[in-house]
């Protein structure tokens, strides 16, 4: 039994295809696309809707490459208080570089990075000295004060006029970014005022997967995307300009809704009128039509709720995420009527760690069976939970031995005595390599080996936060993993 499927990929990709290229043709000369959400990996999108592809968006885009470029996008402020990736546990400033090699891979051109709110951050600073070296073009753009109500001072000189102009070639250019808050639709409108100035036509659209348009406000696909943004204090609402114009009710969010005007006015500067009537019909994103089973979607995003909720109280504990982020998921998981309790590998974890008086982890296979696994002398609890699932997709009985103690040994001598690790016990990455070893004499061993491309889809949950080295271990093999926001130790220092 696989993971059940609530949305037609193929489908979507067809639709959203044709759609932006109508729209590219709406505006015949140059089309600014701002892609929100993640143009690669995106992985909260097949998190909440089952079937939906990582690299569906990439792969469409890379069929019109030989008219797009790509503009990143980075704010100069995430660059300089690091931010990270979540879903890939990496910062936003290595991430653009990621996804440079990643585009490049699909054989698209990727023109420039725009930093964006830049304000003479030292972070910043170097970091475009960085890209410099490397050969990449580097723009500057400013905060401008009173953004975005300010509309005679944001579309002026001394506005978006300040900002640097970014040099394209194509007639497609795609705007994205790292993560939400970038200022991509920013860049994007500031690109639109200075090509009006050159006397080059130019439109604007904007490719958005979240919150879904044409599903329910509170529906739960539409609440996971603000669990998601909990850090930006995104808000789902009712898209007031397309009510008033249509009398339809569509979905849409605060920072849209907000920055409408703005591009009303700049579409007004340039063309003498806007060609949209709302902030929905800016938006060229087909996903609601992709959805073809809305239960197996609704418990999926009730699931990433739950998953946003542990790991923003993670953040807590480790200073990056504060009261109001989690107060705001909690009124979410009421809003879409569920608790922690939903999560069936949250109680099994932690029953596993009182009866074992230390710390535990639990995981929920793809049919539904939870294993759980418990720290030993030999292993960490997130490293025997795995092989104890293995074990069980392979068919062996729990009493089984896949690693004997003597193999398990000399690797922790070599982790305490020659690499000075206070830890003797194997971490996910460790077990799995000894494991490999010992399926090229073991069937038994082979057999669980090969079972590890069925773990993908599996939910996971640790009774303690765990090391880097294992949630980096566990996030390749493809599960979905929270952690209880508490430290296994006291100690003031966690690697």
């Amino acid at each position: 039994m696989g993971i059940a499927i609530g949305f037609d990929n193929e489908k979507y990709l067809t639709m959203q295809s044709e759609k932006i290229k109508e729209r590219i043709g709406t505006f015949g000369g140059k089309l600014y696309l701002e892609f929100g959400g993640k143009l690669f990996d995106d992985y909260h999108a097949s998190r909440v809707l089952p079937g939906f592809k990582p690299d569906s968006k990439i792969n469409m885009l890379a069929q019109l490459k030989d008219q797009a470029e790509i503009v990143i996008v980075i704010n100069a402020a995430d660059i300089e208080k690091n931010k990270v990736r979540a879903d890939l546990g990496i910062t936003y400033d290595a991430d653009v570089l990621r996804l440079i090699d990643a585009f490049r891979g699909y054989g698209l051109y990727v023109g420039s990075v725009c930093l964006t709110r830049f304000a003479g951050q030292p972070g910043a600073v170097a970091y475009q000295k960085k890209l410099e070296s490397l050969g990449m073009k580097v723009y500057r753009h400013y905060t401008i004060e009173g953004y975005p109500s300010n509309i005679p001072l944001i579309v002026s000189d001394d506005g978006f006029g300040k900002n640097e102009y970014i040099e394209t070639t194509r007639s497609l250019v795609v705007v994205t970014a790292p993560g939400p808050g970038s200022g991509k639709m920013a860049t994007c409108l500031s690109q639109l005022y200075h090509e009006y100035k050159r006397g080059i036509k130019a439109g604007y659209a904007k490719y958005e997967t979240f919150p879904i348009w044409n599903i329910p406000l509170k529906h739960p696909v539409n609440l996971a995307y603000e669990a998601a943004t909990a850090d930006l204090n995104d808000i789902n609402m009712i898209d007031p300009f397309h009510l008033e114009a249509y009398g339809e009710t569509t979905i849409n969010y605060n920072r849209d809704v907000e920055i409408f005007p703005v591009l009303s006015a700049t579409f007004e500067k340039i063309m003498g009128h806007c060609p949209y009537k709302s902030p929905t019909d800016m938006g060229v994103n087909m996903a609601g039509y992709g959805i073809v089973d809305d239960e197996i979607v609704k418990k999926a995003a009730c699931q990433e709720i739950i998953r946003r909720y542990y790991n923003t109280m993670c953040q807590k504990v480790q200073g990056n995420a504060d009261d109001g982020q989690i107060l705001k998921i909690e009124l979410l998981m009421k809003q879409a009527g569920i608790t922690v309790d939903d999560r069936p590998v949250v109680s099994a974890a932690k029953v596993k760690a009182e009866m074992t008086s230390g710390p535990a982890a639990a995981i929920q296979l793809p049919d539904g069976q939870i294993i759980t696994g418990k720290t030993s002398d030999l292993l960490g609890a997130t490293s025997a939970m795995l092989l104890n699932a293995l074990k069980t997709l392979a068919g062996l009985d729990d009493e089984v031995k896949l690693i004997s103690p003597e193999t398990i040994d000399p690797i922790q001598k070599l982790k305490v005595d020659y690499l000075g690790s206070h830890n003797p016990r194997l971490h996910t990455d460790e077990i799995l390599l000894a494991l490999s070893i010992c399926a090229a004499t073991d069937d038994r061993a082979k057999a669980a080996i090969e079972q590890l491309k069925n773990i993908k889809g599996s939910e996971v949950h640790s009774s303690v936060i765990l090391s880097q080295v294992d949630m980096n271990t566990l996030r390749k093999i493809g599960v979905n993993l929270t952690c209880e926001p508490v430290y296994q130790t006291r100690k003031m220092y966690h690697s």
